[in-house]
């Protein structure tokens, strides 16, 4: 009990003491009122104590100074001749009797003869005394080194002639006179002390009684707190109740009232009496602790919470339900379709593919919004193009639903929508159109009355058509089907139409992408090779696949060169895109032009450099173009006669070489800069010697170099598809491309796989020829015999004509040595004739007048083709011949074309 009490005490202490409540604010204000009366009283009483210390102190140095000046003796012992002698004991006897600080007693010129230090005695007095030698008594307030604070009196000693003869100076300290004062402070203190104690312990009961009525509020909480009271009782939109331990209602807002219809008069009845429904009645009166417990009130639902509360009973909180649940279940569609409308913006127009992307329309909206799905486009869409209208015919793209076997239209099939068809109707609108039930729309069932009939039973009920719209075009519809879930209602279609908006920019942008792809490819392969050109020297398989990501600068090509040799390219234009594939075009165009010009692979790489630095250059200042740095090619000449290849290559990936017997080799080909970084450096070359039967593959980049791995293993694999001897061209390629390559490859790749060959020796004749033109008969001769040899008797005189001129100007302007070859290959005849200088001749038409001149003439007419090319000991002149007997005679063209060299102008 006793613990309890104490317990009790320690808690109300700090309650009273509270300065936020009524009570404690009373408290404090009492306090602080008795402190400061008796801080005012004590102040006063030490104030009126010093100032009496002060007259006091000044009344006995008066008089003790007026004592020891007319006592007996003072004045003749003033007069005597040692007057320190006689005055210092008298005057230190004098004040320790009457308890002064000190007695000097000293002569008018303020000489001491007396001084409580001896060691002052006979030296200069300090202060003023003149007023004193005047005659008159000086009194004053100073420190006094040694003594402190003291009063000073000071006492003029006369003669009988009334003549100042010596002064007396008594001074009292002050502190001598406090210390008086300071005995009776406790007495003081103490009764101060036992007044605040006494109006404490009456505050604080009168504080005590206040808590009580006030709770221990302070005056902004009680203001609060009615101004709450008053808010629960009539503003929240919550019901309050509050009953008592024995059941009786004690207090009921006003929206409690309207909840559970209580009558007027309910406050202070039993609530069983009430007339309230009894699980109403039954929880109110349980005392259980409920939270959200739904209970039947009438015609409401109501959530209850319900609480125990001090000393004895309960408060009940209601919420009517009703509405809120209805919300809550519109609420969760909404946020279903939030959710569906954001998946959709996530999953729909991923691959910029247009089928693709209309899939993955109709698979977001099933089962979430329908049970089927439907999505027609026009065919326009599907092809990338323009669509030129809303045409009532197009192309069923997607199908998706809940079920594989929907007796919809599949995809695929071609849909012409009658002008009574929804479908038809939102198309002309824009907007979309609702069928709650299908089975009352005649002008749907019209356009295919049996399929419509199994639509039906198989369920299908309800419709959304909407139109997919994109910038201003009608792209297509998509249709959403219910069979199992309810029938669409107004409510859906603005999300239909929402989700179709959203599905049409995507299908959209995958159209345009579409176009500009298939743009970019059109062009790209028009620049490529379409069919490898016929030769007899390589036996040749390609392979070209785009990136995932669209067209590339990636090209290759094989060029059939004079003395039936073959070029091989391969090149690659960093980038993506049209400018990649136009630059590509340039490129490819320009190593055609220099091979006409029969170029070495030095000679061709040095100038396309230069050509590639030429364009940068002039492009530089054009804001909508961009360099063509980064450009690779590698370049190969093939010789079939010898089996040699010379190659060069400018920043690109070296060849990979396959011998006869399977073994892979990387040949060492010395690498030049990319276009249009040589700045003028040489480009080197690499010759090899290839036996009949090898293989050669050139390639870019993109087939041997990925991100997900080394070049080394890329090169490693490329080197294992190719290890087999007995692997033609083609079969290469597959393996190839089926060994390092994914279905998408992320960059252009371009390889090119050539088998060597080698032209028959019975199939070459070749003979040096002397610098005499006396040679020339007998090298005609062995030219004809050979020429019967082959079969070629139909061409042997147009032959003759042909090596007689490019024989005889060897000889008069070449130099030596001098070599004349025939090629017979396939279709052609080839005459070669090599000298040792580097002088070339030049085609014109002859003067009458000239005699010479006409031999170029003769050769460019019999011939197909003719040209120079440039060795490192001099030139080759050549011409090509056709076998063919349209090609191979001579004709009236060609006979009056010779014939007007030789006419003389009329006259």
């Amino acid at each position: 009990m006793e613990r309890s009490r104490a317990r009790r005490s320690s808690v109300r202490l700090p309650s009273v003491l509270s300065a936020h409540s009524v009570a404690g604010q009373v408290f404090f204000l009492q306090v602080a009122v008795v402190l400061l009366l008796v801080a005012a009283a004590l102040t006063a009483l030490v104030l009126q104590a010093r100032n009496a210390s002060l007259r006091e102190a000044q009344e006995r140095s008066l008089v003790g100074a007026e004592t020891f000046a007319h006592a007996p003796g003072t004045l003749a012992a003033m007069q005597s001749a040692d007057p320190s002698a006689l005055l210092q004991p008298q005057a230190e006897a004098a004040r320790k009797a009457s308890g002064v600080a000190y007695i000097i007693a000293f002569d008018t010129k303020g000489i001491r003869w007396t001084h409580p230090d001896p060691d002052l005695i006979g030296k200069h007095v300090v202060g003023s005394y003149a007023e004193a030698l005047g005659g008159h008594v000086h009194q004053e307030t100073y420190d006094t080194p040694g003594v402190g604070r003291a009063v000073d009196a000071m006492v003029p000693v006369f003669d009988k002639d009334g003549k100042v003869v010596g002064l007396v100076s008594v001074g009292i300290t002050l502190k001598s006179i406090d210390q008086r004062v300071t005995d009776q402070l406790p007495l003081l203190i103490g009764s101060a002390v036992g007044g605040v104690a006494l109006v404490t312990a009456g505050a604080g009961l009168v504080s005590r009684r206040l808590r009580r009525q006030t709770h221990g509020l302070d005056p902004a909480e009680m203001t609060r707190m009615y101004e709450h009271h008053d808010a629960v009782l009539h503003s929240v939109r919550e019901g309050v109740v509050v009953v008592s331990g024995e059941g009786r209602l004690l207090l009921a807002n006003d929206e409690a009232r309207r909840l559970l219809d209580l009558p007027g008069d309910g406050e202070g009845r039993p609530v069983r009496e009430l007339g309230l429904p009894a699980p109403a009645t039954a929880l109110l009166t349980s005392g259980r602790v409920v939270t959200d417990e739904v209970i039947l009130a009438g015609e409401r639902l109501l959530a209850v919470n319900l609480r125990p509360t001090a000393p004895a009973g309960s408060v009940a909180t209601l919420r009517d339900t009703t509405e809120l649940r209805a919300l809550a279940g519109r609420a969760q569609v909404a946020r279903e379709r939030l959710q569906l409308l954001y998946d959709a913006g996530v999953r729909v127009g991923t691959t910029l593919d247009v089928v693709r992307t209309a899939e993955e329309l109709a698979e977001i909206a099933v089962p979430r919004f329908a049970d089927y799905v439907t999505v027609e486009l026009l065919e326009a869409v599907r092809q990338g193009e323009e669509p030129d209208g809303a045409s009532p015919a197009m192309d069923r793209i997607a199908v998706s639903g809940i079920r594989d076997d929907p007796p919809l239209y599949p995809a695929g099939e071609r849909i012409t929508f009658l002008p009574s068809m929804p479908q038809a109707q939102g198309l002309h609108s824009g907007h979309a159109v609702l069928v709650s039930e299908l089975s009352g729309e005649p002008g749907w069932r019209a356009q295919d009355p049996e399929r419509t009939g199994r639509v039906l039973d198989f369920g299908i009920h309800s419709l959304i058509t909407v139109p997919l719209r994109a910038r201003g075009m009608v792209l297509g519809m998509v249709d959403f089907w219910r069979s199992e879930q309810k029938p669409f209602t107004e409510d859906d279609l603005a999300f239909a139409e929402e989700l179709a908006a959203r599905a049409a920019v995507a299908i959209d942008n995958a159209r345009r992408y579409t176009r500009e792809h298939t743009t970019a490819v059109t062009l790209q392969r028009s620049l490529l090779p379409h069919a490898l050109p016929e030769q007899s020297a390589l036996e040749v398989a390609y392979r070209y696949l785009p990136a995932q990501a669209g067209v590339s600068g990636d090209w290759f090509d094989v060029i059939p060169l004079p003395g039936a040799r073959v070029a091989l390219v391969v090149g690659d234009v960093v980038g993506h895109g049209l400018h990649a594939a136009a630059t590509m075009g340039r490129l490819r165009t320009a190593v055609h032009n220099f091979c006409s010009l029969d170029l070495a692979p030095d000679e061709l790489l040095s100038h396309l450099d230069e050509l590639v630095a030429r364009i940068d250059d002039s492009e530089a200042d054009t804001a909508d173009s961009a360099p063509v740095t980064g450009a690779t090619c590698l370049f190969a000449i093939y010789e079939p006669v010898s089996g040699q290849c010379t190659i060069a290559r400018a920043g690109h990936p070296g060849p990979a070489l396959v011998h006869p017997d399977g073994t892979v080799t990387f040949p060492d080909v010395p690498v030049s800069p990319p276009l249009g970084l040589g700045a003028g450096l040489p480009v080197e070359t690499a010759d090899l010697r290839l036996p009949e039967g090898s293989r050669l593959a050139l390639y870019t980049d993109g087939l041997v170099e990925d991100r997900d791995r080394d070049i080394d293993v890329g090169l490693a694999l490329l080197a294992g598809a190719l290890a087999h001897p007995d692997q033609t061209p083609e079969e290469s390629c597959r393996a190839v491309l089926d060994a390092l390559l994914p279905d998408r490859p992320r960059d252009d790749v371009a390889l090119l796989v050539a088998r060597t060959l080698r032209l028959a020796p019975d199939r070459v004749a070749d003979w040096d020829v002397p610098p005499d033109p006396a040679a020339l008969g007998p090298l005609r001769a062995a030219c004809i015999r050979r020429l019967s040899d082959w079969g070629l008797d139909e061409i042997a005189f147009t032959t003759e004509l042909i090596l007689s001129e490019l024989v005889t100007n060897a000889i008069r302007y070449g130099g030596e040595p001098i070599r004349l070859r025939l090629l017979y290959d396939r279709d052609s005849l080839i005459c070669e004739v090599s000298d040792g200088s580097s002088t070339s001749p030049h085609l014109r038409h002859a003067a009458t007048t000239d005699e010479g001149g006409r031999g170029l003439f003769l050769v460019a007419q019999f011939a197909r083709r003719w040209g120079t090319r440039y060795t490192d000991r001099g030139k080759v002149i050549w011409s090509e011949q056709s076998l063919d007997g349209a090609e191979s005679g001579l004709d009236e063209m060609t006979g009056d074309a010779l014939l007007d060299q030789w006419d003389e102008p009329p006259l």
